[in-house]
């Protein structure tokens, strides 16, 4: 979804009112989570967004955007309905640093109209569009360095997206549909946009009538555009057949072209010119930046790198500093650590130890002490590697992987479950190479509350928690962990293992602590 800062007068009269007035709450969410306010979103370039407006996340204290689509016609509607939770519950599995979070939806039936609400992440530093704007009015360039880490996490989202299976196209990537935090974390937005599209033909046809089709488009649909500005970032093939995640590829090319001169120039037309691409790239003085971004947008889609590639591109890749890889380390896995542990364990070194050396056969060698080193500077890298601003892409593995499934249900979601037994997920491919479990029991002993955390091949990370009772079988458990496709069928007995031996330390344990009692 796109989302940008709303417009905000400056000055301060009068503003008080006003303020109060545009924080009122006009409605809640069915759980009372989300508060929907009355100060508009400014949109752009989304299909079939009625309103976007400011909410508040009372859980997290937050502010959220809440999005609508208006349904004129409930019969219609009912007809796709089934469709339409399809494609929003595959929203919600969406989970990457580099992309704008879609938390939640539902669906809302008054008198003939229908309306789906979501509530997605709310960007409040604005889109890059508008820093690029800021920028050049200042009269400043583009630093190289922020071009390519900023060219790093676009792509670290776009591998992800494309390596999903199925791949998810974004569809909709301008230097409007990005968005730069003011720690330098970028994320994409509007990744539901081609998922609009893909519902198909006649339900767009009714629904979104702000929507016209382009010649040859085979019942595709390409959303009018009011701002023409916009239209040099879609690939020649856009709307067509044969388009697929290519059309991605030229669209970011564009953007980080117009990330390293500022702004395309028009030169009074209405729509950037073929010409006006080209000479903005031949204006780069780097042969690579220049390479790379002529290899994006070339006219024949087949000929364009995947995202994939472009990360191992010669002015993007680098061979990771050991920090980094040490950081991408410590945070994968944080969860086996204790809270705070950075911090007490570099209270307790002598500042004056030496942390490493490096000699030297004929001059005098290096020493590096733990005071080189700022405690605080440390936590300050370790969570912009958390958030995604040091991404590892160049390692990522190519083969597809599935998009990620929920975990546990929260309450709100158990609701919402038509039957109590799910039907059995695909069968899950990825080994498990590092288990990890905690076990606690409620004070009467009769149930035990589980939480599983298994490492998998490709990396990846699998939370799992539930409570199990005292006639609960461990071989059970990794059998219905095989049935949902949570763990493969090869692992089913080193994880039986695994669990009977911590439950029988832990009922040890709860013995020997109730004899002492």
């Amino acid at each position: 979804m796109t989302m940008s800062v709303p417009e905000r007068n400056s000055g301060s009269e009068g503003k008080e009112e006003e303020s109060e007035d545009e924080s009122e709450i006009l409605e809640e969410s069915p759980c009372g989570r989300w508060q929907k306010r009355k100060e508009q979103v400014s949109q752009g370039n989304v299909p079939g967004v009625e309103s976007a407006s400011l909410a508040m996340d009372t859980e997290e204290g937050v502010e959220v955007v809440w999005n609508e689509v208006l349904f004129s016609d409930r019969k219609v509607f009912k007809a796709q309905e089934e469709k339409i939770k399809e494609m929003f519950e595959n929203l919600m599995q969406v989970e990457h640093p580099n992309i704008v979070k879609f938390h939640k939806y539902w669906l809302d039936m008054r008198d003939s109209q229908a309306r789906v609400i979501f509530i997605t992440e709310y960007m409040s530093s604005g889109s890059l569009k508008q820093f690029l704007k800021k920028t050049k009015k200042n009269h400043k360039t583009m630093n190289v360095k922020a071009w390519k880490r900023w060219c790093t996490q676009i792509l670290s989202a776009l591998s992800y997206l494309h390596s999903c299976d199925p791949p998810i196209i974004h569809g909709n990537l301008t230097c409007d549909t990005i968005f730069i935090q003011h720690n330098g974390l970028i994320k994409i937005g509007s990744v539901w946009h081609r998922l609009f599209v893909n519902v198909g033909f006649d339900f767009l046809a009714v629904y979104l009538p702000s929507q016209q089709v382009f010649p040859g488009a085979s019942g595709k649909v390409r959303p009018h555009r009011d701002e023409q500005r916009n239209l040099h970032f879609f690939s020649p093939e856009y709307g067509t057949e044969e388009d697929d995640y290519a059309i991605d590829i030229f669209s970011f090319g564009i953007c980080a072209l117009e990330m390293a001169v500022l702004e395309i120039q028009a030169n009074g037309d209405a729509v950037v010119s073929k010409e006006a691409i080209s000479n903005a790239g031949q204006s780069l003085e780097d042969p690579l930046m220049r390479e790379f971004t002529q290899s994006c947008v070339r006219h024949e889609a087949k000929l364009r790198p995947t995202a994939h590639d472009l990360l191992f591109h010669r002015v993007l890749f680098e061979v990771h500093s050991l920090k980094l890889l040490a950081a991408h380390c410590f945070i994968s896995n944080q969860y086996l650590l204790p809270e705070n542990c950075v911090e007490e364990k570099t209270k307790s070194f002598d500042p004056n130890a030496v942390m490493a050396e490096i000699k030297h056969r004929d001059r005098a060698g290096v020493q590096l002490k733990y005071s080189h080193v700022s405690p605080l500077e440390l936590d300050k890298f370790l969570e912009d590697v958390k958030n995604g601003i040091y991404p590892l892409m160049n390692f990522a593995s190519s083969r597809p992987h599935p998009v990620p499934r929920a975990l546990s249900l929260s309450q709100e979601q158990v609701e919402t479950v038509k039957t109590p037994t799910p039907e059995p997920q695909e069968t899950e491919s990825r080994k498990v190479i590092q288990m990890h479990c905690n076990l606690e029991s409620n004070e009467e002993g009769t149930k035990t509350h589980l939480s599983l955390f298994l490492k998998m091949d490709d990396k990846l990370h699998r939370q799992l928690s539930c409570d199990i009772l005292p006639t609960d079988c461990s071989k059970d458990l990794a059998n219905e962990l095989v049935h949902y496709a949570f763990i493969s069928e090869e692992d089913c007995d080193k994880l039986a293992g695994f669990l009977e031996d911590a439950l029988g330390k832990h009922r040890l344990r709860a013995l020997a602590s109730g004899s002492t009692q």
